[in-house]
């Protein structure tokens, strides 16, 4: 008699927890958060307003509205490959994201401080004046092109980032892949390194 009353118990909480869980399917996930609420949940891995500090994780502060919510959708959608932003991005809607972009948009841009070599970056400036200008203007300092920020990035992230779009694991428009492809059969691999070496000394 108790082993049945015990069961009848244990199915009917079973039974309340996946009733629970469809509805909080239903329902967005941060329903009611503000955006400075949303937002303080990427700071133990992009830093306080968005200021990494991180090697492999860039900084978000001060990113296009635009650009911020494409990527998350890129990362929810499994588009855009990655280790865990898929996963967290999963648990938002397009009107949290938009919130969240909002929010750092509004923070400026804090450019990293890491060492560089001078002649590596004046090579770098010219490679980034000839193939990249166009769409991360003023350097790559630009937000408003959409097109990332990438002057004072932390070079560990450009790289690995970089080399992703290479791979095929990261979406690239027909335009950057031409330039890329014309700027290595011309200067080579290095090219990228002077390139790093440029956006390091953007500080």
């Amino acid at each position: 008699m108790a082993y049945t009353t015990i069961k009848k118990a244990l199915i009917g909480a079973l039974a309340l927890s996946a009733s629970s869980l469809a509805f909080a399917a239903d329902k967005p996930l941060m329903m009611g958060a503000s955006a400075k609420m949303l937002s303080d949940t990427c700071a133990g891995c992009h830093g306080t307003n968005g200021a990494s500090v991180g090697p492999a994780i860039p900084s978000i502060g001060g990113l296009s509205t635009e650009y911020f919510v494409e990527t998350m959708q890129g990362y929810k959608s499994g588009e855009i490959l990655s280790t865990i932003m898929g996963r967290i991005a999963k648990g938002y809607n397009d009107e949290e994201f938009t919130a969240m972009a909002g929010f750092y948009a509004k923070k400026g841009f804090v450019a990293a401080n890491q060492k560089f070599d001078a002649a590596k970056a004046k090579k770098g400036a010219k490679l980034h004046d000839k193939y990249c200008e166009k769409c991360h203007a003023d350097g790559g300092t630009a937000a408003d092109d959409d097109s990332g920020v990438l002057a004072g990035q932390l070079v560990p992230y450009l790289k690995w980032t970089l080399a992703d779009y290479r791979a095929g694991d990261r979406p690239i428009s027909k335009k950057m892949k031409k330039k890329l492809n014309k700027m290595l059969k011309a200067k080579g691999d290095g090219s990228i390194d002077d390139l790093m070496h440029f956006y390091a000394s953007q500080q």
